[in-house]
């Protein structure tokens, strides 16, 4: 009888630790991000200047507890070649997973559309936080995204690498 009441109290304890972790990764850190109207969809320009373009249909999350959970979709009426004319193109970017309740935000899709050439990714902010650039990207039909990138000097201060001095002070005191 006791190792059936432990059998029990374990499984009970799994099955309880296995749905807070699930809930706590997917539902408890993220926020909704209010957006301002004016200039929540920023892109750096050529000569290195950051610049609001026109957009509309605005939703976003975002969570504290990590640099990288910004997720945003928009539309936009800026002809693609207005955009690629005008704006620093951001390579290697590749979108993170949002949460499945936010809907807008297919990682797997917008991955797909950017390979094929369907959408372009731009700069919007190099360095937002240490290691980390704020990238958007556009498909030619006018959808945009935007999520946190983990650039060069954020992977060689995570790894543990010399960061070289192309990279910014860090604002932490170096830890």
């Amino acid at each position: 009888m006791t190792g059936k009441i432990l059998t029990i109290v374990i499984v009970l304890s799994a099955l309880i630790a296995g749905v807070s972790m699930y809930y706590l990764q997917v539902y408890a850190f993220y926020e909704e991000v209010v957006p301002t109207g004016t200039d929540d969809v920023q892109l750096t320009t050529l000569d290195g200047t950051r610049e609001t373009i026109l957009y509309e249909d605005f939703q976003a999350i975002d969570a504290e507890s990590s640099p990288i959970r910004y997720r945003a979709c928009f539309t936009t009426q800026t002809p693609m070649s207005t955009l690629t004319d005008t704006y620093e193109q951001y390579s290697g970017a590749s979108p993170r997973n949002a949460p499945g309740w936010f809907d807008c935000f297919d990682a797997e899709a917008i991955g797909e559309d950017i390979s094929d050439g369907r959408a372009k990714v731009f700069t919007s902010e190099r360095n937002r936080e240490f290691g980390i650039d704020r990238v958007v990207a556009i498909t030619e039909d006018g959808r945009g995204y935007i999520w946190h990138e983990v650039n060069e000097c954020g992977d060689k201060a995570y790894d543990g690498s010399p960061l070289g001095e192309d990279c910014p002070e860090r604002d932490n005191g170096g830890t």
